[in-house]
C-alpha cells in the first residue's frame, strides 16, 4: 500500500515509518500544506495521513482542496490532537473519512489504513488513474494534477479505452469501431480525435502521456516504451 503522511512532527513521522514499512507500506512524506496538496496531485496513493495544524496551509483546507476542486477520492484519515466533537464534524464535512486523536497507537493507524484501503478498493472500478491523469467512468469528469479538463464526448470514449487497457496499446482498429462501429468515415478521422485529445491533455503539461504506436494504434502512460 502507498501512504502519504502529513505531518509537521518529524519524530511522529519516524515513528509512524518505522511501525509502517514493517508492514510493507511504500510511504512518502510532507511536512506543512501546501506540499502535501503537491505530491497528493501528482502522485496517485492509496491512503492519506493528513494532520489537522500545519504550517502554510491547514489540514480541513487541503482535505477540501482535495476533494471540492481536484474532486480526488483517495480515502483521508485525519489526525489531530484536536478531538471534540466539533472538529470531527468539521473534518467530516471537509472530505475526511475517518478520524484518530493524538496520542495513538500504531497498531490502530496502521488497523484504521488497512479498513480504508479495503473500502475504497471496492469503490476503484469508477475510477482510473494513469500518473496524475484521473478519469471518473461514473461522472465522466476528468481531472490532471488536480485540474479539471474539458473534453468532448468522443474524446472521453477513447481516453477510457485506453486508460482501462493502460498500459497496453489499444489497436487503431478497436478505437475506429469503439467511434463509429461499421460506418467509418473516410481519411483518418481518428488521428484528428487523438490529435485533439493530446492538446487537453498532454499539451499544457510537462510530460505526455498519450503515445503512438506506429501503424498499430495508441497507448497511455507514463513513459513512452
Amino acid at each position: 500500500m502507498r501512504a502519504l503522511i502529513v505531518e509537521d512532527n518529524r519524530d511522529i513521522c519516524g515513528n509512524i515509518a518505522e511501525y509502517l514499512e514493517r508492514h510493507h507500506y511504500i510511504l512518502d512524506f510532507a511536512y506543512d500544506g501546501t506540499s502535501a496538496l503537491q505530491l497528493a496531485l501528482s502522485n496517485s496513493f492509496d491512503v492519506i495521513v493528513l494532520d489537522l495544524m500545519l504550517p502554510r496551509m491547514d489540514g480541513l483546507s487541503v482535505c477540501q482542496k482535495l476533494r471540492d476542486e481536484a474532486e480526488l477520492e483517495t480515502p483521508i484519515l485525519m489526525l489531530t490532537a484536536r478531538d471534540t466533537l466539533d472538529d470531527k464534524l468539521k473534518g467530516f464535512t471537509a472530505g475526511a473519512d475517518d478520524y484518530l486523536s493524538k496520542p495513538f497507537e500504531l497498531q490502530e493507524l496502521h488497523a484504521r489504513l488497512q479498513a480504508l484501503y479495503k473500502r475504497s478498493h471496492r469503490k476503484a472500478t469508477n475510477l482510473l488513474t494513469v500518473g496524475d491523469l484521473r478519469l471518473n467512468r461514473s461522472t465522466l469528469q476528468v481531472h490532471r494534477a488536480g485540474r479539471h479538463i474539458d473534453i468532448t464526448p468522443a474524446g472521453i470514449r477513447l481516453l477510457q479505452r485506453v486508460m482501462e487497457a493502460a498500459p497496453s496499446v489499444v489497436s487503431r482498429d478497436e478505437l475506429e469501431t469503439l467511434l463509429w462501429a461499421d460506418e467509418r468515415p473516410d481519411g483518418d478521422a481518428l488521428r484528428s480525435h487523438m490529435y485533439k485529445l493530446r492538446q487537453v491533455i498532454d499539451r499544457p503539461f510537462d510530460n505526455a502521456l498519450i503515445h503512438t504506436v506506429h501503424r498499430i494504434g495508441y497507448r497511455i502512460a507514463e513513459e513512452p516504451e
